[in-house]
């Protein structure tokens, strides 16, 4: 590829096609935090069908500019044909640039789009009185039908999509607090699972790999439990998977609650036993640490460093519910059913039963419980 060549003070590429992205400017300003260099120059690698990007994030404090991330990108449409890093977007928290071309991300700029004003003469004769009058009256009468059949048509969507019995009336509360999220761009991927409560997603935080469990409105009780039961403290665990944040996403009935934990490529034990044969050596390892998961997760551990944690009863324990990493080694997943127990309390006192809808509790539960 031709180097770029500065032109009027700005970083420029002739584009044919598309230009490919070899390299950026990188800079990670929670460099100690995340271990990781301060700056340099990264190269860029991806699948071959897809295309590479370099994006820039920062903030505007007070007119002074505070860059948060700079680095390579993955293929975004928003980026496509971009050989400058240009916000443009209206007033956002965190300014955000892509583009195509290596090192593009070096200069990056903010330049909202506007709304042209429009000045036109009118070359045309004035119309009749009586058509403008009719004009006049038509026009907001077509405008009030017009809107009522569409109020009309959303009732009944609605109505179908969501019988009452499962529409919640409250709002889900405030956005839980995601401390390891920040204000990063999280961009889904693709769909790895569909399963009564909505679907897990492959997505991509910066440049790391993340799950999003996506819950529909009306199963806000099952993703509320189990953001608690990940809030709890000495919940991060070798054996128990990792959770990062809870997000809620969209306004109204259209509104949906994620939950973001860690992404392991092998998925659940069910799908990976479907398509592998385990040998002994590892058969053993996937039980022992799957073992160890469930003994951590039922003791009750005071006096760690985040806290007490209670013992914990999971109480949904299935093969799905098993994910794999990268080793064979097992981590336990899903805590939509989990109940918690402390001492001098019933299990009715610590936690509201949670049973999901067209599901009974097995007997094997309730005798656990006591």
């Amino acid at each position: 590829w031709p180097p770029c060549t500065p032109l009027a003070g700005i970083q420029s590429c002739a584009i044919l096609g598309h230009s490919e992205t070899q390299e950026c400017v990188y800079y990670n300003a929670s460099w100690e935090k995340d271990r990781t260099n301060r700056s340099g120059i990264e190269p860029c690698f991806g699948e071959k069908d897809k295309r590479r990007h370099c994006f820039a994030t920062w903030k505007n404090m007070s007119g002074t500019i505070e860059v948060v991330k700079q680095g390579c990108w993955l293929d975004d449409v928003n980026c496509y044909d971009s050989s400058e890093c240009v916000e443009r977007k209206e007033s956002p928290d965190v300014f955000f640039c892509c583009c195509e071309g290596s090192m593009c991300n070096e200069k990056f700029s903010y330049s909202p789009e506007t709304q042209p004003v429009q000045t036109t003469s009118n070359p045309f004769t004035q119309k009749p009185q009586l058509f403008n009058t009719v004009l006049y009256s038509l026009v907001p009468i077509m405008g009030l039908a017009a809107i009522m059949l569409f109020a009309f048509w959303m009732y009944r969507h609605h109505k179908l999509a969501y019988p009452p019995v499962l529409v919640p009336t409250q709002d889900p509360g405030p956005l839980p607090p995601s401390p390891i999220l920040g204000q990063k761009p999280l961009q889904l991927l693709e769909i790895k699972a569909r399963g009564r409560f909505g679907c897990v997603w492959k997505a991509q935080l910066l440049n790391d790999y993340v799950a999003v469990k996506i819950f529909p409105l009306q199963d806000k009780q099952s993703w509320q439990n189990e953001y608690e039961i990940y809030s709890l403290s000495g919940m991060r665990h070798d054996n128990l998977l990792q959770f990062m944040g809870a997000e809620k996403r969209g306004t109204n009935m259209d509104m949906e609650l994620w939950l973001i934990t860690a992404y392991h490529e092998k998925g659940s034990l069910t799908d990976y036993l479907k398509a592998n044969v385990v040998s002994w050596n590892e058969l053993c390892h996937i039980a022992q640490t799957m073992a160890r998961g469930l003994a951590y997760l039922h003791e009750d551990r005071p006096g760690l460093k985040d806290g007490h944690k209670p013992a914990i009863a999971h109480r949904d324990i299935k093969s799905k519910n098993i994910l794999l990493k990268s080793n064979l080694t097992a981590c336990i997943a899903d805590f939509g059913l989990a109940l918690k127990f402390e001492a001098g309390k019933s299990a009715g006192d610590t936690h509201g039963q949670v049973v999901k809808l067209g599901q009974d509790v097995p007997p094997t539960d309730t005798e656990a419980v006591r």
